[in-house]
């Protein structure tokens, strides 16, 4: 159980909604973050690269996790029922290293739209003192909305540095990289990604006032990122439970103007229009035309700002999605499905119609929008269920994507995740089954026998999953049959070439 001191503010939520970031500090003693460095070091140099491992290889780091600070960080921003994710790696920046370009983390392999809320989050955690010169990670703040960088150079760059001990936790879609290394040191940064399991209900920090409130926010001197006011509020709505499209307060402003700047030469301002129209809500509904059309701007943050003011706008809005959603420019069709999912309930049924067009493209944007909603798509699992086994594969992924957002309301659709996790060729699609079983929690208790089998799948992500369905479970019987698992599969992490027994 957290306590209130441990999780974030305002300020500290809202920070992180724009930025992207937060950096905390173990108060775990020196001794703890020597010995995770030493051990690091020691198994690195014998054994290679220890990869997933490093966590029963070095015990110790579970202590960094477990941290009332660090857990406090990841339950306000990803709930209290957040787990870690089997993928972890520890990161070796060498003595005199020239460090990285700027990039996103794939999914292990796996092709996803990137997600702008927060259902994922990755901990850059230091063993050691972690000055600039030694090669920390960097960051572009802002950028996790974005799919393509602003700026060619490291310009607007953050240094996530500190002592040993500290743990920044970025959104998963951030841009970064490490730094050069200048040093004669060995750098080691440990990469552990987690996961939210429940939709927002109610803020899970410390929140005083539940209203979007950009005051006190430094966002106007940052090159690698512009000003998206509105989809930072719809972000705070959701994470504050509020249904998608619900909690828009409209702002005042000149309609006229803001529309007239949507067509200015200059990119920052025609994003700033588009923003500011987003933020007068349903009053700016007489812009719907041409945010659409800005949907197919050659700049990003336009398009992303135009996205989220249509889906701001609600239902008057949805016809000209849809529409957009059919429109051959990919990109245009990608920013249809984020403002449709930002509009919320109004949009379920005409995305329902979506998923029965015949166009791969149209059906693969409109179950991604629908993963998007959480509990708002309750009303088209059963669309959803005819669509598990579709001919295109990226439909297939997020249909249970879906049902795990929905999460234990989609209890009708746990059958058809059976089939699909025991029987589908593609392993995303039995990654995000097995992921959405656990989102579904104890109503998916039908699903233990092929959960069991389920553990020896050829992905070591599906095993992941299913252990964690397994768990929410909590039935004796899927107790046991984690225990089994357990004694079949235990490490035992001292053993080695040198002590074999």
């Amino acid at each position: 159980m957290q306590t209130p001191s441990n999780l974030f503010n305002d300020e500290q939520m809202r920070d992180f909604i724009v930025n992207g970031y937060v950096t905390v500090k173990t108060g775990l003693p020196r001794s703890v973050h020597e010995t995770i460095y030493r051990k690091t070091q020691e198994y690195t140099e014998k054994e290679g690269n220890l990869g997933n491992n490093i966590l029963p290889r070095v015990p110790e780091l579970q202590a960094v996790f477990d941290d009332p600070v660090v857990r406090g960080a990841f339950t306000s921003i990803l709930g209290k029922n957040f787990v870690m994710h089997s993928h972890r790696h520890p990161h070796r920046n060498g003595p005199h290293s020239g460090g990285q370009g700027f990039h996103k983390d794939s999914y292990w392999g796996h092709q996803k739209v990137r997600h702008h809320l927060p259902r994922w989050a990755m901990a850059f955690y230091y063993p050691q003192d972690t000055p600039v010169e030694i090669g920390p990670s960097a960051i572009l703040s802002g950028t996790q909305y974005y799919s393509h960088r602003l700026t060619e150079t490291n310009d607007g760059e953050v240094a996530l540095y500190g002592e040993a001990g500290t743990v920044s936790i970025i959104h998963f879609d951030l841009w970064h990289r490490a730094m050069a290394n200048q040093t004669d040191k060995v750098r080691y940064m440990m990469k552990f990604q987690f996961i939210r399991l429940d939709e927002p209900e109610e803020p899970e920090w410390n929140v005083q006032d539940p209203e979007w409130n950009p005051e006190g926010l430094d966002i106007d001197d940052n090159p690698a990122a512009l000003k998206h006011e509105t989809t930072w509020r719809h972000v705070w709505n959701w994470m504050s439970g509020k249904s998608n499209g619900n909690g828009v307060q409209n702002a005042n402003g000149n309609l006229t103007t803001h529309i007239e700047a949507l067509s200015n030469e200059d990119p920052s301002v025609r994003s700033d229009a588009a923003d500011a129209l987003g933020m007068l809500g349903e009053s700016a509904a007489d812009a719907v035309p041409m945010l659409s059309n800005a949907l197919s701007d050659d700049h990003e943050p336009v398009r992303l700002n135009a996205a989220y003011a249509l889906g701001a706008m609600g239902e008057p809005a949805v016809s000209a999605l849809i529409d957009k959603l059919h429109d051959e420019n990919g990109t245009a069709q990608r920013m249809a499905a984020y403002g449709l999912a930002s509009v919320g309930a109004p949009a379920v049924s005409s995305l329902c119609e979506a998923l029965e067009h015949e166009n791969d493209e149209v059906r693969h944007q409109a179950t991604y929008a629908l993963a998007q909603l959480g509990s708002d798509a309750e009303p088209a699992v059963s669309v959803l269920m005819k669509h598990s086994d579709d001919t295109k594969v990226e439909v297939r992924r997020y249909v249970p994507e879906a049902f795990g957002a929905i999460g234990p309301n989609a209890a009708p659709a746990v059958p058809v995740l059976i089939d699909r996790l025991a029987n589908d060729e593609d392993v995303q699609v039995r990654f995000e089954s097995a992921l959405a079983l656990a989102q579904i929690g104890p109503a998916s208790s039908d699903a233990i026998p092929v959960l069991k089998e389920s553990l020896s799948d050829k992905n070591r992500y599906v095993r992941d999953n299913s252990i964690h369905a397994l768990k929410r479970i909590r039935t004796p019987e899927a107790e046991s049959v984690l225990f089994d698992y357990l004694l079949m599969a235990r490490w035992c992490a001292i053993t080695n070439r040198e002590t074999t027994f």
